[in-house]
């Protein structure tokens, strides 16, 4: 195993023992009470199974049956979550097959960043990671359960999902994606037609036929962000059954997968042979695992958030500084868009995860001997599902890749790194994702333009005032100001500035999104404007140096200047009413640092 590895492995376990200790504590007491059924009264159990039928009643009143409790996120309006619709009957009807109950515990909120993008509801998406967390936490709350199915596939719910999960931490809990939807207009052209959109060169018309051709059917967007991000998460975590993750939805292969899942949780439950709680899968290795695979595929920067809180949920204490130095020994082994042009259906025909986990292991760049809920170690996840003879089997993926250009190799690598980095300097701690940002961009030094709004910079882009070398300082974007929303509307003229020739760059406390491109952008900037970030002291003219390969982030003023100067304010009243955004300002007002995982709730640690 590669040294460095193990060096923030044992690193993150010191800094972790004491909260680590502690949330082991609570779920071991949890779980040696037993089938939690037993411990309800008459009345409570009535309650509990009234719905069911004659038979499952019989087996819960015997408190024999294994009874698995099912949250999902299902909505007929996202096409990403449209597929769960048939998946509480498939895993019902597999469960009953060995004896087992499967109960719809609860749903959650699945709100879609691609409808909200740029929109007053964007304000809303961060917290509702948060929400979706407590929402799983409400559907587990009736301790009926011997073990937990978790539906959801994108930006936030597979994050609020796995936190709540983790605060039932007893149980055991597989993850069941819907799978991409099939490929549609390639993302170049996409991207090309977004851009002639920005220039004014074409008609809306236009824009949403492309649009409407990328994202045509039910299943997941094809691009690599913060969805796609998720599920390779779940699967090198081994929270999926390995293969699980780029499968399309209404295949026979997706429908076994999901039957064999429900019976897998089953299996790892108390009342099965091979006990699996998910609050000892997930243990400081795995969630170095994550971070691994986060850099190896060139994942969404909104994970170096959400690996945070997911691990915060689990005693767990990691920091953007374990990322930077675990992303300099990793190599980027895919080119899947927003960083090359391959989707995620050519992704997994190429290899896929099974492939890229291949190398990382061989490589030493994987901690192998972890937990999964298919059991013990990561060999397993590179190997690939078929059906064969009517059943479902696994098979050793490919050990080489089908397409060089979307998966390389750890002897050949895109890059010898991952490409996420951390910035500091005088106007404090950024992260970036540069592996889809030049070389020839790593580096910009120009003077400052501030902003209060994505639309300000919009409106001034429009009007032709933006023609020229800047970085763009773009604050009371944060948490606490108006809830982090992505700033996504800002890559096409930003990209478009950059094409002209002009060195241009992004600094903002806000985020961009997990399809961040080639604009280099230190982002997640902390402290926040509004909690005396010095980024709020910024002036127009002020010259800017990013520098990713020395990890520098500054304005260049002399210490005493800066200091002296007093901070800007926004007035955020328009961000705080309308939409639903009152209702969360208590969040607003408790929200952590994106580097403590932007969590509006606390824990013990």
């Amino acid at each position: 195993m590669h040294p460095v590895l193990q060096k923030v492995t044992k690193r993150i376990q010191k800094r972790s023992r004491q909260a680590r200790n502690q949330y082991l504590a609570m779920i071991d007491a949890t779980a040696e009470e037993g089938p939690h059924r037993g411990h309800l009264s008459c009345g409570n159990l009535a309650h509990g199974f009234a719905a069911c039928g004659p038979a499952d009643k019989d087996a819960l009143a015997a408190n024999e049956a294994v009874n698995i409790g099912i949250v999902s996120a299902y909505n007929d309006m996202l096409s990403a979550h449209h597929p769960f619709a048939e998946y509480p009957d498939i895993i019902k009807a597999a469960l009953k097959e060995i004896g087992a109950v499967g109960q719809f515990a609860g749903g959650v909120p699945a709100m879609c960043d691609g409808v909200t993008q740029g929109q007053d509801g964007m304000e809303l998406s961060l917290f509702s990671r948060d929400v979706i967390a407590m929402a799983s936490a409400v559907a587990l709350s009736h301790n009926m359960f011997d073990g937990a199915i978790m539906l959801g596939v994108c930006d936030k719910i597979v994050p609020g999902l796995l936190i709540g999960a983790l605060r039932f931490g007893h149980l055991p809990t597989i993850f069941i994606p819907a799978g991409p939807m099939p490929s549609g207009l390639p993302n170049e052209e996409k991207t090309r037609i977004r851009k002639l959109f920005a220039e004014g060169k074409i008609e809306r018309d236009a824009l949403l036929k492309a649009e409407s051709e990328s994202y045509h059917s039910p299943g997941t967007c094809t691009f690599y962000g913060t969805a796609n991000s998720n599920q390779m998460l779940m699967e090198i975590m081994g929270l999926h059954l390995p293969g699980a993750a780029f499968i399309n939805p209404g295949t026979e292969l997706r429908t076994a997968m999901t039957a064999a899942a429900a019976k897998r949780v089953a299996a790892i439950s108390a009342l099965g042979n091979a006990y699996t709680p998910v609050g000892r899968l997930v243990d400081e290795r795995s969630i170095v695992n994550a971070i691994v695979g986060l850099n190896a595929t060139g994942g969404s920067t909104n994970h170096t958030i959400h690996i945070i809180a997911i691990a915060r949920a689990a005693g767990i204490i990691v920091d953007w500084d374990d990322f930077s130095e675990l992303s300099a020994i990793i190599p980027l082994l895919c080119r899947i868009y927003p960083n090359g042009p391959a989707d995620v259906n050519q992704f997994h025909a190429a290899g896929g995860l099974a492939l890229v986990m291949r190398e990382l292991l061989q490589a030493g760049l994987l901690h192998e001997e972890v937990t999964t809920v298919a059991g013990q170690g990561l060999n397993e996840y590179c190997k690939e599902p078929v059906l064969q003879d009517g059943g479902l089997v696994w098979r050793d993926g490919a050990k080489t890749s089908g397409d060089t250009k979307i998966v390389a190799s750890t002897a050949a690598p895109f890059s010898a790194d991952g490409g996420l980095k951390v910035l500091k300097g005088n106007l404090g701690r950024a992260v970036i994702k540069a592996s889809a940002v030049a070389p020839e961009h790593h580096r910009v030094e120009a003077p400052a333009i501030t902003f209060s709004s994505q639309n300000e910079l919009m409106a001034r882009f429009g009007k032709g005032e933006l023609e020229r070398d800047f970085v763009a300082v773009v604050r009371f974007q944060g948490p606490g100001a108006i809830g982090m929303p992505e700033l996504h509307k800002l890559t096409p003229p930003l990209s478009i500035l950059q094409d002209r020739g002009f060195k241009v760059a992004l600094v903002t406390d806000g985020r961009m999104s997990g399809a961040s491109g080639k604009v280099p952008a230190a982002i997640h900037l902390s402290p926040e404007a509004l909690h005396d970030g010095p980024i709020a002291k910024v002036q127009d003219g002020d010259v800017i140096v990013l520098d990713v390969q020395a990890g520098v982030l500054t304005v260049k003023i002399a210490d005493e200047v800066f200091a002296a100067r007093s901070p800007a304010t926004a007035d955020l009243q328009a961000s705080h009413n309308g939409m639903g955004r009152e209702l969360f300002a208590g969040m607003r007002g408790a929200v952590t640092s994106a580097e403590t995982g932007a969590l509006s709730f606390g824990v013990d640690w």
